[in-house]
């Protein structure tokens, strides 16, 4: 796993409203980022295309997150989650990613993104609570997402990661 440093703890908050839109190859190498990704990630667009989409990888994030992603797009499906990236800076933003393959005459061709601020109203709704074994980030999905005393989205551990 690649492990982008250094980090800061200067968070950005993508404005309300706001969306980044980007896609990949095959493996998940950048073709398009819209303007919103490069303002938010602090690369410029020629530093992002050609490159891995896991530039914006965030050390914090487990491995068996992006596991999960994988193994859904592979079998077709779309996933759901919210992510913290990394900014070139070293800074961090979090997002609700929506990611999905994307097929062309049938034929699987690529993945797109779309993500979104996570809103602090939106998951306590989507999310039932659970307890960590311990603060900070474990395997996830958009339905295992907490809040932190901070307001902050958290991770906690669900029956849904434990199966995998």
């Amino acid at each position: 796993m690649k492990i982008n440093q250094p980090v800061t703890n200067v968070e950005t908050l993508l404005p309300e409203g706001e969306f980044i839109y980007s896609s990949t190859d095959l493996k998940g190498v950048i073709v398009e980022a819209n303007e919103a990704f490069v303002r938010i990630s602090n690369f410029t667009r020629d530093e992002m295309i050609g490159q891995s989409h896991n530039m914006v990888r965030h050390p914090d994030m487990p491995p068996e997150a992006f596991a999960d992603l994988w193994r859904d797009l592979k079998a077709g499906r779309p996933w759901r989650g919210i992510v913290k990236n990394r900014r070139k800076d070293g800074g961090f933003y979090w997002v609700v990613a929506n990611v999905s393959p994307v097929r062309e005459n049938g034929q699987l061709i690529g993945y797109q993104s779309v993500r979104a601020r996570p809103t602090r109203k939106k998951s306590r709704r989507q999310t039932a609570p659970t307890s960590a074994s311990k603060p900070g980030i474990t395997p996830f999905a958009l339905n295992t997402v907490g809040w932190s005393k901070t307001g902050r989205p958290g991770f906690s551990n669900c029956s849904r990661c434990a199966r995998r």
